[in-house]
């Protein structure tokens, strides 16, 4: 499988660590997109919205973090135990991955004005980061893992997450539950390791 990607990337890294997970090898090619290698002819025909993380199986492409985690997860898991059959389960995973969109655009309006434009911080911005934090720290309360307190897919893209902004310094310690489930999935998730190193590249890069 190739697979397009590269490691400042949150969620091209939450992908990396579920591949690990599930054992599968996967064939790496790590786009510069300030040079735009993604806006080339021959990755356009892969991914018409260029954008990363893109996977490529045996021909078929598709693209969307969430989408190839699940793709993946039900492709190639021996069980169904990151994704599980059960609808109501499955629901609150995908509620979950749902989050983090939203989690994560929180961040990106406080963190990048700021690193990319070198803007002064907006409080208003960081208290609805913040905000959200406050939700996922919740979703913990009493529980190992963001959903039905087991290993999921959830994990995977919020690990990623959350991870990348502990590292940009936003101050995730207020947050109890979320620091025990970082520490958790840092010591036990697959990968666990890059993703880290993936996130001290992505604030250098910033």
């Amino acid at each position: 499988m190739d697979f397009y990607f590269h490691i400042v990337s949150a969620p091209c890294r939450s992908i990396l660590m579920l591949a690990k997970a599930l054992g599968i090898e996967l064939n790496r090619k790590t786009l510069n997109l300030e040079v735009g290698e993604h806006l080339t002819p021959q990755f356009l025909k892969l991914n018409p919205q260029h954008t990363i993380p893109t996977l490529v199986d045996n021909g078929f492409s598709v693209w969307e973090s969430r989408a190839i985690l699940i793709y993946l997860a039900e492709k190639y898991g021996k069980d169904d135990s990151l994704y599980p059959k059960c609808p109501q389960k499955r629901a609150l995973i995908n509620q979950r991955m749902f989050f983090d969109l939203n989690l994560y655009s929180s961040f990106a309006e406080y963190y990048y004005p700021i690193a990319r434009d070198k803007q002064p911080p907006v409080p208003e911005n960081l208290t609805k980061l913040e905000g959200q934090l406050e939700f996922l720290n919740t979703f913990l309360e009493g529980q190992t893992y963001v959903a039905n307190d087991s290993l999921s897919l959830a994990d995977f893209t919020l690990l990623a997450s959350v991870s990348s902004f502990a590292a940009c310094d936003i101050d995730v310690g207020k947050f109890p539950n979320i620091v025990r489930w970082l520490e958790h999935c840092n010591k036990t998730i697959p990968g666990a390791d890059e993703n880290k190193e993936g996130c001290e590249l992505f604030k250098k890069y910033w």
